[in-house]
């Protein structure tokens, strides 16, 4: 339940109203992941939301070293909100991570750099806020088991939705019903299995205080998308943390285990997450104009912008190694970086809308593994980029991409094809991001650090597939 809390007293009042016995402190870590500290309701005071509650940050990766490791959690109360899968009355709130001895937010929360987002935005007068609506996909399994060790390396899933399963003799009866390879869209229960548990994420993501419209099964068996409207930047990314608990909990609950990995399934479609964004100033977009699709300069530039840096946020939009297995031509992955209207092929689409207030960009090859906060951040400051510096984002590509003759295709651009040359294109392109201190070389080369680390133990641990291509050589 939202509590439409605006200040601190607010969450006080509250916190006693609902005899809530625990507030749970809930932070984003460098990787995008919520982490969460406890405390009992008893000591939350309105020093609580100033002074923040001290904790060790060098228990994060990322973060802090052990010899200067104390940092503060800082409540933002407008997120309050109750935790509907906790035993005990309890209330989220999310926080920014503040240094204690200065008193100033900490430079690599990722939290506090959309807040410099959001600031720096407003600084250039193109406008005042900027919206964010993100599709995140994901797999539900019925059973997981994946192990690396140095004699063996293997994952397995199972789902009563896996074309895989159509011959296995099941305890409780093979249903038979299920959808094909690449037939997920939309055929009704019982072959979409997972209507039920969708509508139960939806109902507890609203009584969360998000504002859903939709919920389907996606093109792939065992995938799903529900659908989430958009938001202010920082709101967004706040949004997602949500999405993905409620998914991950109401799975659990289920008995079922929920995955926002982009590719854990082969020969099929991964998951993305396609991100709608708009700038708006003094109420009105910017982007509704009279060019192409009915879009503005600004909304030009800003795809220039995005086409331009895409190689280098990529780092943050597409933030695992397996990011990258998604996208491959033939899963209906956005590989090119063109833009069309309609058009769902491209990279950017522009969607047909109604009304000037529609009118946005949808960059289609993020996926939720990102840091919400940061892959938000980079997009739109790629963006503003585009649009302080005029970059032309070429002609329109109305063609189906996938279909393009090779020679063709050797003049599209592309995404990055691994988490490594992602890195290496974040490093050799990251000026765009400092401007206005929003990001800082010191936030960029932590987070490096952390991917590198993924990228040499994928790049140098043997893969079963390897096994079965060399072993005999």
């Amino acid at each position: 339940m939202s509590m439409n809390c605006k200040k601190s007293t607010d969450v006080l009042k509250a916190l006693k109203d609902n005899d809530v016995n625990f507030v749970d402190l809930r932070f984003t870590d460098p990787r995008g992941k919520w982490q969460h500290l406890t405390m009992t309701s008893d000591f939350i005071d309105e020093d609580s939301f100033t002074d923040g509650i001290m904790f060790d940050g060098s228990s994060i990766a990322g973060w802090k070293a052990i010899n200067e490791s104390d940092m503060s959690l800082v409540p933002d109360p407008a997120t309050a909100v109750m935790d509907p899968f906790a035993a005990q009355p309890q209330m989220i709130l999310v926080c920014n991570i503040m240094e204690p001895t200065t008193g100033q937010d900490y430079g690599r929360d990722p939290r506090s750099a959309a807040k410099r987002a959001e600031a720096y935005l407003a600084s250039t007068g193109i406008g005042d806020t900027a919206y964010f609506g993100p599709e995140a996909e994901f797999f539900v399994f019925d059973n997981v088991r994946f192990d690396v060790a140095m004699n063996k390396c293997f994952y397995e899933f199972d789902h009563e939705e896996g074309p895989y399963v159509s011959g296995k003799i099941l305890p409780e009866g093979n249903i038979g019903h299920r959808p094909p390879i690449k037939g997920g869209y939309f055929p009704v229960p019982p072959v979409d299995s997972g209507h039920d548990l969708r509508a139960e994420m939806v109902t507890v993501m609203k009584d969360m205080g998000l504002i859903m419209d939709k919920h389907h099964h996606e093109v792939a068996p065992s995938q799903h998308e529900l659908g989430m409207t958009y938001a202010s930047l920082v709101n967004a990314a706040d949004n997602l943390q949500i999405y993905k608990y409620c998914v991950h909990m109401c799975a659990h609950a289920y008995g079922k285990t929920a995955t926002f990995m982009p590719k854990p399934v082969i020969d099929d479609n991964g998951s993305g997450m396609h991100t709608h964004q708009s700038i708006w100033k003094g109420g009105k977009p910017i982007f509704a104009g009279s060019g192409y699709a009915d879009l503005s300069d600004a909304a030009l530039h800003y795809i220039g912008g995005v086409m331009k840096h895409a190689r280098s946020f990529n780092a943050f939009t597409n933030a695992a190694t397996n990011s990258y297995k998604r996208l491959i031509p033939g899963f209906e992955a956005p590989v090119l970086l063109a833009y069309s209207a309609r058009n769902r092929s491209a990279g950017c689409r522009i969607p047909h809308v109604s009304t000037p207030n529609g009118k946005r960009v949808e960059v289609r090859f993020p996926d939720a593994t990102a840091n919400p906060y940061l892959a938000f951040a980079a997009m739109m400051m790629a963006g503003l980029d585009g649009i302080q510096n005029k970059i032309d984002p070429g002609e329109a590509m109305d063609k189906d991409l996938y279909d393009l003759a090779p020679e063709e295709l050797a003049d599209v651009p592309t995404v990055c094809g691994s988490l490594r040359e992602a890195l290496e294109a974040l490093d050799a392109d990251r000026d765009f991001l400092k401007k206005g201190g929003v990001f800082t070389d010191d936030l960029i080369d932590g987070y490096m650090e952390l991917k590198w680390e993924e990228v040499y133990n994928f790049e140098h641990t043997p893969h079963p597939v390897e096994w079965q291509m060399y072993y005999s050589s």
